[in-house]
């Protein structure tokens, strides 16, 4: 027999502003005791050291997770110059010194070599896997890691500020695998100096940007005064870059059946206009209601994911 999960079904993203000193999975254990949610996950880590957007996803929406994974990411980060650590960060041990302080116009002139599609080799202190292992596992063990360079996509990298000398400001937007301290440790070898990333912020990926996050006291306050529903944004909000489709009520229940539903030709012509980047992927509603992911091919629509929305 199996065994009840604890919670209640509640679907729907939390975009949440993370806290400094709170991991990503501690941040996802206190949304979903919060809003006593059956099941959570998010879309994209955020270390200890860093804070802002870390969309939680609950129930149904957690079938939504990889599109927004996949969506790009806008982070605000301080470079602290003078110097380089283990794990490029201020918490890292020190691994060199160095006098070199980069001109704003330097930086300026290194930018354009770390913008569009570039080869980064991820930081030894990070979540990509060796052998089985986490990186970051491995690293605080002492075991040499050697990780190999991936090609990652930037898509702006622009100077904010430069409050003194020893700091500078920057916004950076990118593609999904791309490492703020890699970038910081790279643009450092570049310019002849030493430097770690002293303050690190998401502010956007994809659809959830600051604007619309909220903290953990917000919601806490939300839940507490009985409006927990204003806290969540609809299971669709990960889904912005997927063309949308009207169903009619019997074609929703045949796809939530798992069975595939015919288009007429002109509604067929209308999708393939609207797909980019050879994606057959489309969101079927019903109403205001989400009712599957399907991948559309030869004039029909096969129901990949399906939603359990009431």
């Amino acid at each position: 027999m199996s065994r009840r999960r604890k919670g209640e079904a509640v679907s729907g993203w939390v975009c949440l502003d993370k806290p400094l000193d709170m991991t990503s999975t501690q941040a996802v254990g206190r949304v979903r005791r919060l809003l006593g949610a059956q099941k959570a996950g998010h879309a994209g880590t955020l270390d200890p050291l860093a804070s802002g957007v870390l969309p939680i996803a609950l129930g149904e929406a957690t079938k939504t997770v990889p599109f927004l994974m996949d969506s790009e990411k806008t982070y605000r980060f301080t470079i602290a110059w003078g110097r380089s650590t283990a794990s490029f960060d201020r918490e890292g041990a020190t691994t060199a010194t160095s006098d070199v302080r980069p001109t704003a116009a330097a930086l300026e002139a290194a930018l354009p070599a770390f913008t569009g599609e570039i080869l980064q080799i991820p930081p030894a202190f990070s979540a990509v896997r060796v052998d089985g292992e986490r990186a970051y596992d491995l690293a605080r063990e002492g075991v040499p890691v050697e990780l190999e360079p991936r090609p990652v996509v930037i898509h702006a990298l622009r100077i904010i500020a430069q409050p003194d000398l020893d700091h500078v400001l920057l916004e950076m937007r990118c593609g999904k695998g791309a490492y703020v301290r890699a970038l910081v440790r790279d643009l450092a070898d570049a310019l002849g100096a030493c430097a770690h990333v002293a303050a690190l912020r998401r502010t956007a990926v994809g659809a959830m940007t600051e604007d619309r996050a909220i903290t953990l006291e917000m919601l806490e306050e939300l839940c507490n005064s009985g409006a927990r529903q204003e806290a969540l944004l609809p299971v669709e909000t990960a889904l912005d870059d997927i063309p949308a489709l009207a169903v009619t009520q019997e074609d929703a229940f045949r796809l939530t059946q798992g069975r595939p539903i015919v288009l007429l030709p002109r509604q067929a012509e209308a999708l393939k206009a609207r797909l980019t980047g050879g994606s057959r992927t489309v969101s079927a509603f019903e109403g205001e209601r989400i009712v599957a992911l399907c991948e559309m091919r030869a004039g029909r629509l096969n129901p990949v994911r399906v939603f359990q929305l009431t």
